[in-house]
């Protein structure tokens, strides 16, 4: 039998640091970066922030349940990707999607008119070369001062961490789909 750990008797030292804003990576190859990301999303909507959600990969052509209720609660939502890249009949043409994906997000960012900017699935053509690194990287630091922005998918490069505030990477222990289950609907999306 393990032995279960003792609680804490003494509070964890405190933060002094206030920063006007923030950059938080979700990575790794397990569940969770987009719902986490989103769920970041219903936090900021709910103390007033303006938030703006931008996909890289799902099409707006796509019904998924956090668009629906991210709409409902007045966030904007951009799903600007074209699909999974093994479904593309156009891989230049992809590309092209993508790079006009972040000059809306660009655009969306640098304008400063949210507090929450969400780039769902972003690192994906960031690793891919269709999106600059130094690009992305130069819009992060050079954002307004209240713009927070998170950034999901997999396999974040290290300037990417470096340049974040807070990096979390989510990690596959088991998932359905590796015994073949398919997507859920309410779950998955």
């Amino acid at each position: 039998m393990t032995e279960s750990p003792t609680p804490p008797s003494e509070p964890p030292e405190t933060a002094s640091l206030r920063e006007p804003s923030l950059v938080l990576v979700n990575t790794g190859d397990g569940k969770g970066k987009s719902t986490a990301a989103f769920g970041t999303a219903m936090r900021a909507v709910a103390r007033g922030w303006r938030v703006v959600v931008v996909q890289f990969l799902k099409s707006g052509e796509w019904s998924v349940g956090e668009e629906k209720i991210g709409r409902q609660v007045g966030i904007e939502w951009r799903a600007l990707g074209d699909g999974f890249t093994w479904d593309s009949e156009n891989i230049e043409e992809s590309e092209a999607v993508a790079q006009k994906a972040w000059a809306t997000a660009r655009e969306k960012i640098m304008s400063g008119g949210y507090e929450l900017v969400v780039l769902d699935e972003v690192t994906y053509p960031i690793n891919w070369g269709w999106i600059e690194t130094s690009e992305v990287l130069s819009t992060l630091k050079d954002r307004p001062e209240k713009v927070n922005v998170i950034l999901t998918g997999r396999d974040a490069s290290q300037d990417l961490i470096d340049v974040a505030d807070t990096v979390t990477e989510m990690r596959n222990v088991k998932h359905a789909f590796d015994r073949g289950v398919m997507a859920r609907r309410g779950i998955d999306y």
